[in-house]
């Protein structure tokens, strides 16, 4: 009897185990697989970051970010708003960017908002994009030799005068005063006729 009993117990132990082995294998398998490829990650429109982000993989960016964001690709939702340096293979603009970007493909939405330089090896811009900046063609312009160099403006000349020839030092010359003009003949005949018809015709008038 107690080898009949030892004999039936072994085998439901065994099964046991086997089933065991089994379903630890699976769940080993499933630790070891990795999430799929492609997949972007999601930053939403809640979260306010003050630094910079690396990241190797595709970014859906909705936030706030004050400070440089460099990815794989990058998309800048229609809310977001980046305040810094944009650095990408390929970048999707739908929110506001005050700072340069470069990247190989840059694109406009209708409702974007860029100020600052864009470097750029492809650029596509839609119909009711703002962008105040300047753009520039790079065929490599992730290097950072390639980095863009805000335009300098022009600055106003200013002529310096010398001492002696500013308008303070300047002597001043009056007008010449005008000359007494002569009386015509005709005027002084008459003024003679009429002092000599005050004295009663007498004198000779020259």
């Amino acid at each position: 009897m107690s080898a009949e009993l030892v004999e039936i117990g072994d085998t439901p132990q065994s099964k046991t185990s086997n089933v065991r082995a089994n379903m630890s294998g699976r769940d080993n398998k499933k630790a070891s697989q990795k999430p799929a490829p492609g997949m972007p990650s999601l930053i939403s429109a809640d979260v306010v970051i003050n630094g910079s982000i690396n990241a190797d993989s595709e970014i859906q960016f909705d936030g706030t970010l004050e400070g440089d964001i460099r990815a794989k690709g990058l998309v800048i939702g229609e809310h977001a708003v980046i305040k810094g340096e944009v650095v990408s293979e390929r970048v999707k603009v739908s929110g506001t960017v005050e700072g340069a970007i470069r990247a190989r493909h840059v694109e406009l939405a209708a409702s974007a908002n860029v100020k600052g330089d864009i470097m750029h090896k492809a650029l596509s811009i839609e119909t009711g994009a703002r962008f105040d900046g300047n753009c520039r063609h790079s065929d490599d312009p992730l290097s950072e030799s390639a980095r863009a160099k805000p335009v300098p403006r022009a600055k106003p000349k200013v002529v310096a005068s010398s001492p002696s020839t500013s308008a303070s030092d300047e002597p001043v010359e009056e007008a010449p005063a005008p000359e007494p003009q002569a009386a015509p003949e005709e005027g002084k005949e008459k003024g003679g006729k009429a002092f000599l018809s005050r004295l009663g015709g007498k004198g000779d008038l020259r």
